[in-house]
């Protein structure tokens, strides 16, 4: 069974007001490697998960568990219907 996932992560990033550039800084990557984990496109890795999470929580209240979210099969169906 293939598990689908979410990112949360351009959203999350968005509300917190901090500069995209800054925060690719922060982690140690490009600004087009940080875009890849907003869009679901790679899976940020752990340590940078974290590095991310304390980024964040100055902001937000949110950890890393709010970077990504199952998709399950109804919603996918629901998500089909929309776009097609």
């Amino acid at each position: 069974m293939l598990i689908k996932l979410r990112s949360n992560i351009g959203e999350l990033i968005s509300e917190s007001g901090l500069q995209k550039k800054f925060i690719a800084g922060k982690l140690k990557v490009s600004v087009a490697q940080l875009r890849n984990y907003e869009t679901g496109h790679s899976l940020i890795p752990f340590d940078k998960a974290y590095v991310l999470e304390d980024l964040l929580k100055s902001r937000l209240d949110c950890s890393i568990t709010d970077f990504y979210e199952r998709i399950d099969q109804d919603d996918q169906a629901s998500e089909n219907n929309i776009s097609g």
